[in-house]
Parts: C-alpha cells; sequence; structure tokens
C-alpha cells in the first residue's frame, strides 16, 4: 500500500473529504510533495505555524532538549526548565495581572481549564458563551460552542450554559450573579474572521465586573502575533482575567495554556488537590519550542509585519468575485457568494500550488492565515495567483 491507502485504511478520519494532500518536507511557507510539488502555505496548519515552518531555531531547541530530557513527571510535580522560562517569558509580555500560566496539551484542554478555573474560583456554574463561537472539541468546549449543528449529536453537554448574540450589547444584561464565567473569542475564528467592536468589548468586560464573573478571552487562533498586535485583546482596551493560548504557541509543536493571576490559579492547589492535572501538558520539548517560537515573534515583532501584509492583501485582492474581507492583521476571510463557488476555488488554488481552506460556520468565506513572516513577494505570488483562479 502508498502512503494515500495506507491514510485512509488505518487512520481515524475528520470528514469523508480530506484534504489528502501528502507531504514530504516543508521550510518558511512553502510545503512540499514527494514528487517536489510546491504549495504556498496560506493557512499555516489553521494559525499554527506561525513563524513559518521549520525554523531553524525551533528545530535547534526542540533537538536540544530531545537530547537533554523528555518527559519526567506529570505536570506540575517537577521543576522543569523549559516550563519555567516559557511561562516567565511569556508574563514579561503581559499584563500584570495576567501572570501564572498553566500548561497544557491543546487548545480544547486550555478552554477545559479555564472553564474548571473559573467556576472553582467563583463557586457558580452559569457560564456565558456566544452564538457562532468556537472554542474546541472535547465535551466542555463542545459545551460552549456557539453552534448548535456540530454539537447535537454528542449531547447531553454542561449545563447551565447561555448563549449570547456575538457583538450585540444589548444581551449583556443576562450576565448575572449566578455566571461563572464568560468565554468569548477576541477575533471569532470559525464564523469567518468576525471582529467585535471595542465597545462592544469594553462593555462586555463592565458586565463581568458588574456581576462579579471571570472575563475569559480565546486567543488560541488570534494571539502570538496573528492580529497585528502581538495580543488580540489589545486591539479593544480591555483586560481579561483567564486567556487561553494554543495553535501559533508551541511553534508547531502541541502545546496549550490557560493563564490568570496567582490569586485566582490557586483555586485549583485545594478542594480538590489537583483540581486541574495533564500527564503530558508543558511536555520539555515543548515548551523548549515554545520558548524559541515566542523569541522569534517577539524579536522580530512579527505581529507589525502581520498588520502590514494584511494592507497588502487588501490592498490586491480587488475583484467581483470578492464580497468582502474581514478580519485583522493575518487572520483574514475572503466572502464569497456560496461555499460551491469558494470551494470551487479552494480546489483550483490547491492544484496551482496554493493551500487554503474554508471556515466552519462561514464555508462560503476562503481562509488566509499565512505564517506571520510571510514576505511582500510571497503575497503577491499568492494574490496572482488567486486572481487567476478568479478569473477563469
Amino acid at each position: 500500500m502508498n502512503n494515500r491507502q495506507l491514510f485512509y485504511n488505518f487512520l481515524g478520519q475528520t470528514s469523508q473529504a480530506p484534504l489528502a494532500i501528502e507531504i514530504e518536507r516543508a521550510q518558511g511557507v512553502y510545503m512540499y510533495s514527494p514528487g517536489g510539488k510546491q504549495y504556498l502555505d496560506l493557512i499555516s496548519g489553521i494559525s499554527v505555524s506561525n513563524v513559518g515552518h521549520n525554523h531553524p531555531k525551533v528545530v535547534e531547541a526542540v533537538k536540544k532538549q530531545a537530547e537533554t530530557y523528555m518527559h519526567l513527571m506529570v505536570y506540575g510535580e517537577f521543576v522543569q526548565c523549559p516550563q519555567v522560562e516559557l511561562a516567565h517569558l511569556l508574563t514579561s509580555y503581559l499584563p500584570e495581572t495576567l501572570n501564572n500560566v498553566f500548561l497544557v496539551n491543546s487548545g480544547s484542554e486550555a478552554v477545559e481549564g479555564a472553564l474548571k478555573l473559573a467556576k472553582r474560583y467563583t463557586g457558580r456554574s452559569e457560564i456565558v458563551a456566544f452564538t457562532n463561537a468556537y472554542h474546541g472539541s472535547t465535551h466542555g468546549s463542545l459545551s460552549v460552542m456557539g453552534h448548535e449543528e456540530m454539537k447535537n449529536a454528542f449531547r447531553p453537554l454542561l449545563p447551565d450554559v447561555r448563549f449570547l448574540e456575538f457583538n450585540n450589547p444589548d444581551g449583556l444584561s443576562q450576565i448575572s450573579e449566578q455566571t461563572a464565567c464568560v468565554i468569548v473569542e477576541t477575533i471569532q475564528g470559525e464564523a469567518g474572521a468576525v471582529i467585535p467592536s471595542p465597545a462592544f468589548m469594553q462593555q462586555l468586560q463592565q458586565a463581568c465586573k458588574a456581576n462579579g464573573a471571570l472575563l475569559i478571552m480565546d486567543e488560541i487562533q488570534a494571539g502570538c502575533g496573528r492580529s497585528g498586535k502581538l495580543w488580540a485583546f489589545e486591539h479593544y482596551n480591555v483586560l481579561p482575567d483567564i486567556i487561553t493560548l494554543a495553535k501559533g504557541l508551541g511553534g508547531g509543536m502541541p502545546l496549550g495554556a490557560f493563564i490568570s493571576s496567582q490569586h485566582i490559579m490557586q483555586a485549583l492547589t485545594h478542594n480538590p488537590v489537583l483540581g486541574h492535572i495533564s500527564t503530558f501538558g508543558g511536555n520539555a520539548v515543548c515548551a523548549a519550542a515554545a520558548k524559541a517560537n515566542f523569541e522569534i515573534i517577539v524579536q522580530n515583532r512579527l505581529w507589525e509585519n502581520a498588520a502590514r501584509q494584511e494592507e497588502l492583501f487588501r490592498k490586491r485582492l480587488h475583484h467581483p468575485k470578492i464580497k468582502k474581507i474581514r478580519g485583522k492583521g493575518l487572520m483574514l476571510a475572503l466572502e464569497f457568494e456560496s461555499f460551491e463557488q469558494n470551494k470551487a476555488i479552494i480546489d483550483r488554488l490547491i492544484e496551482k500550488g496554493v493551500v487554503t481552506d474554508w471556515f466552519l460556520f462561514a464555508p462560503h468565506c476562503l481562509r488566509i492565515a499565512p505564517p506571520l513572516n510571510i514576505s511582500d513577494q510571497q503575497v503577491e505570488e499568492a494574490c496572482e495567483k488567486i486572481h487567476q483562479v478568479l478569473d477563469e
């Protein structure tokens, strides 16, 4: 059997129509098939490869740590250099109140931990989330997904979850003294890069403070420089109580985190002890990769390149078939008339060596989320091929 047959026969499938592109190696913003075909990566593994594929500093960090030690003990028991150095680095670029990092394996687990932390700290059970929100696919994170079709087959889910309309301040009065937390994406990812207004986010923060509810901001897609700022919540002049990170955090390695104040985070240490625990969370090799990855982002101020390349994409992508361009930084969505039209465009782009896809809750929109170090020339290359396909 060839690898494609093995893929279909022995790997659990996520859909009936996976992309099924075989990639042999990747470097920078490009991926290569076994036959040598070059693909320009416009989606970074869904906002993961923020510093590009196979960055030499990340690879060096992985090799060095793998030669030193890998797994030693469940998270939180041993003092491990990669974990503590990463936590210190992250908090040095966050507001003073976000000073305590709990390392996990993924975005879904970061959301699970954040929800548990909020319920434990407040002693309340109600969670408020938003329509068209995506926070992961485990049972807890699925419970706060704002899309019924995606979760109906897996009920019962968490009780006491209330959904409000995203970016509509009229519903915020439903946040009450029974609310443990409100969880919100700083930019809605799978809804098609939907940006809330600063006024809405500020009113949301005020409603949480007035009722003693914790504000959880999901930075899993939008964080680590992708939005044109280091943290997407900076666009709104708000200060969350908890943030969740993953995707672009690990430099291509599996890593997530939820971050809060030390005071709030202490709630997980007692009644019961081990309030949240993870065997592989903060794996030493993953943490070393994440530290190198984050250093590259901040040393090169890659969020500034993300903002600049957003302008270039918006300048170059004018076409009658493009109804609208949504998003911030290098988290963009091109809106088309229908899913059928969008899917035909995506398939043709892949044939031409440009990898992109659609959004779960906005299938008529094409995703643009390349590595943050993409160059002007590479943006021009992508735009030229998009225009070629749209003109066909």
